[in-house]
């Protein structure tokens, strides 16, 4: 059955990876409700129907997400073991028994409440670390991972390209997701909202990995007429399991850029209001930045991951670097005009490097036999800093009144990055 299987895709005139590649940017975007700007439409309501605190939703947030970063090295291996279709299709099902848990987390508390002496907000508290783990861990972290991996262990010679394709849409996807997710809510309530959602994952999305997932097998026979006809993949490349990439400079400043933009970027998403008030700016103007900043980071990702083969990837990481301190220091004398144009310009550049980097770089430096381990290992750091950034941010403004100290400590942290980064052994 399975010779069959590699028969029938031979004989395909083109290479699956397109296939995969529409699949595969679906399933990134179907990560959306794992992703923070997915979790953080909902935020308002869950905090009124469970009466639990601000405060207390942003730290079983941080600890649910934190959880779900320390399992992903695992999930990772457990990709390159069993494979997209299995591992994407117990993410999908996952997500959407958990938004469905979600959607009933109202009812849940009373009924747990109804019968116990413990305080709701104790009970609202793990309520909530439960979900955001299984949210977390399934959403961002492995559907959007084995998605991606999917699709670029399909080409070579054209990777760069592919990965500037899916980049562009998924950008604009979860640029867009938010209003798309608000309407969803004002039409059909945020418990239905989350329903729904629930049936297109959990069912609907299921259904389409099934039929539609497949990994690229010729990567491991390289003598069949299916690497022939079929595939792009070059097999003398570099193979290098995790423990050997962990000791290596590379997988660290690599992974440190990257974790740390998921921390910036997570925290200034959460706090843009706060911080665009403190400067005397509405909420209309704070977020329809969002909109030029997505175009920038769609040029620059498209071109840089276009043209990858003829771009030394220590460039890449130093522009994203640059581009959150220029942001970093935006926000210091933020007001209408210049410091919003250059925040907004900082923000463009660093999230297009950080799409190139989250997708190219870990199967470019260290092949593709272990690339969900090492992906995996890698996606830990970077959910988890998207977990303290948000967290770290509010705690500082908390305590000083301001942000000012908390983007002194993105820079500092940036500056050093950047001085460990300049030499990497490694960058192609």
């Amino acid at each position: 059955m399975k010779k069959l299987k590699l028969q029938t895709l031979s004989k395909l005139p083109f290479n699956y990876g397109w296939i995969a590649l529409i699949v595969g940017t679906t399933g990134v975007l179907m990560s959306i409700p794992g992703q923070t700007m997915g979790v953080s439409v909902f935020t308002d309501y869950i905090i009124k129907a469970l009466s639990i605190s601000r405060t207390g939703i942003s730290s079983s947030y941080m600890i649910g997400t934190i959880i779900s970063a320390l399992l992903l090295a695992k999930a990772g291996k457990f990709y390159d073991k069993f494979g997209a279709k299995i591992t994407a299709s117990i993410a999908s099902v996952s997500l959407g028994l958990i938004l469905l848990y979600l959607s009933k987390i109202d009812l849940l508390l009373a009924f747990i409440n109804s019968f116990t002496n413990l305080s709701k907000g104790n009970i609202s508290f793990v309520l909530l670390i439960f979900g955001f783990f299984i949210l977390r861990f399934f959403g961002q972290g492995i559907m959007a991972m084995v998605s991606r991996n999917m699709v670029l262990k399909w080409f070579d010679k054209k990777r760069g390209f592919i990965a500037a394709i899916m980049g562009s849409f998924t950008t604009f996807g979860f640029s867009y997701a938010p209003k798309i997710l608000n309407t969803m809510i004002d039409e059909y309530t945020w418990q239905g909202a989350w329903k729904i959602l629930s049936i297109i994952l959990g069912i609907g999305f299921t259904l389409i990995i099934l039929l539609f997932y497949k990994d690229n097998k010729t990567e491991k026979k390289p003598n069949n007429d299916f690497t022939k006809n079929n595939s792009e993949t070059n097999h003398n490349e570099i193979d290098i399991t995790l423990k050997e990439a962990l000791k290596t400079k590379d997988f660290w400043s690599y992974n440190l850029t990257i974790a740390f933009f998921a921390l910036f970027n997570t925290a200034f998403t959460f706090h843009i209001v706060s911080i665009f008030s403190i400067a005397g700016i509405d909420r209309s103007d704070a977020v329809a930045i969002f909109i030029p900043i997505s175009v920038i980071a769609v040029v620059i990702r498209f071109t840089g991951s276009t043209f990858i083969n003829y771009i030394n990837l220590k460039i890449i990481l130093i522009l994203e670097i640059i581009g959150m301190i220029i942001a970093s220091l935006a926000i210091f004398n933020l007001s209408p005009g210049i410091s919003v144009t250059m925040l907004i310009l900082g923000l463009g550049v660093a999230n297009g490097t950080f799409g190139i980097l989250i997708s190219i770089t870990w199967i470019t430096i260290f092949g593709k036999k272990h690339l969900g381990a090492i992906s995996g290992a890698a996606m830990g750091w970077t959910v988890a800093g998207s977990a303290v950034g948000p967290f770290l941010f509010s705690i500082l403004k908390d305590y000083f009144g301001d942000y000012t100290p908390a983007l002194l400590v993105s820079i500092t942290i940036g500056i050093i990055i950047l001085i460990f980064s300049l030499f990497p052994r490694r960058t192609k």
